[in-house]
C-alpha cells in the first residue's frame, strides 16, 4: 500500500471517530476514504464495519462521565443491537442490495428532522396511549446498521432522544455504545466470511481510535442546539447524495 494511501486511511480515521462519536456520522468519512484507496464497495463496506469498533472503544473511553449508571439500559438495548447487526450482515452477504439503497436515504433523512424536531416528538411520544417501543427501534436501526451503517449514529441517536429525556451529551454516548453491539456481531461474521481489507482496516481503525476518544469532549464543550442543527444538516446533505447516487446508479 502507498504511503499517501496510509496517510489518507488514519487521517481519514480520525475525521470518522470524530464524527461517529459527536454526530453518528463516521461512515460519511470512512468509507469514501476506502474508495478513494480504491477498494470495491462491498470490501469497503465490511471493512469500514470492522474498522468501526475501534470507534466504540475509543468513544467509551472518552465518554465515561456520561456512561455512568447507563450499564443496564446498554446491556439491554446492545442485546437488541446485536441481533439487529447480525441480520443486517446476513442480508447483506445473501441478497442484492438495491432494494435496500433506494430506501436509506429516506431513514437518513428521518432521522435528521427527528433530530431537528426532537422536543416536539418527544412532547407527542410522552402521550398517554401506545407508545413505540424503543427496543423495536434499536433493533430495526441496528439491521441497517450491520446492512450498510451510513448514518445508523443519526436514526439511533434520534431514537434515544426521543425516548429519554437527557442531557445531549449522555444520549450521544449511550447511542455509541449500544451500536457498538451491531458493530461487533456484523464484524464477526464479516471477519470470517467476508473480503475485509484488514490493512486498510487497521490503519483506519487506529485513527478511529484517536478522534473517537477526542469527539465526546467536543461534544461536552459545545452548547446543544447548534451540535444538533450540524447533525441534521450533514445527514440531509448525506441523505441528498446517497438520493442522487442511487439516481444515477439506476439511470434514472
Amino acid at each position: 500500500m502507498d504511503l499517501d494511501h496510509v496517510v489518507l486511511l488514519f487521517v481519514g480515521g480520525i475525521g470518522s471517530g470524530l464524527t461517529g462519536s459527536m454526530a453518528g456520522l463516521a461512515s460519511l468519512v470512512s468509507y469514501p476514504v476506502l474508495l478513494a484507496v480504491g477498494i470495491p464497495p462491498v470490501a469497503a463496506n465490511v471493512t469500514n464495519n470492522v474498522a468501526l469498533l475501534a470507534s466504540v472503544a475509543g468513544s467509551a473511553a472518552g465518554s465515561r462521565r456520561e456512561l455512568r449508571g447507563q450499564g443496564l439500559r446498554i446491556a439491554r438495548l446492545g442485546v437488541l443491537s446485536a441481533a439487529g447487526g447480525l441480520g443486517g450482515a446476513v442480508l447483506l452477504l445473501s441478497t442484492p442490495s438495491s432494494a435496500f439503497e433506494r430506501v436509506v436515504p429516506w431513514l437518513i433523512a428521518v432521522g435528521a428532522f427527528a433530530l431537528l424536531f426532537r422536543d416536539q416528538l418527544r412532547s407527542w411520544y410522552a402521550r398517554p396511549g401506545v407508545r413505540p417501543p424503543v427496543g423495536l427501534a434499536v433493533f430495526v436501526i441496528a439491521i441497517y446498521g450491520g446492512y450498510f451503517g451510513a448514518a445508523a449514529g443519526v436514526l439511533m441517536l434520534a431514537a434515544l432522544s426521543l425516548a429519554a429525556s437527557e442531557p445531549f451529551a449522555v444520549s450521544n454516548a449511550v447511542k455509541t455504545a449500544v451500536l457498538g453491539g451491531s458493530n461487533l456481531a456484523a464484524a464477526a461474521l464479516y471477519a470470517a466470511v467476508a473480503p475485509v481489507h484488514w490493512t486498510a482496516a487497521a490503519l483506519l481503525a487506529a485513527g478511529c481510535l484517536l478522534g473517537s476518544w477526542l469527539g465526546p469532549a467536543l461534544v461536552r464543550r459545545t452548547p446543544e442546539w447548534p451540535l444538533r442543527i450540524a447533525i441534521a444538516v450533514a445527514a440531509l446533505v448525506l441523505a441528498g447524495y446517497l438520493w442522487h447516487d442511487t439516481g444515477t446508479a439506476s439511470g434514472v
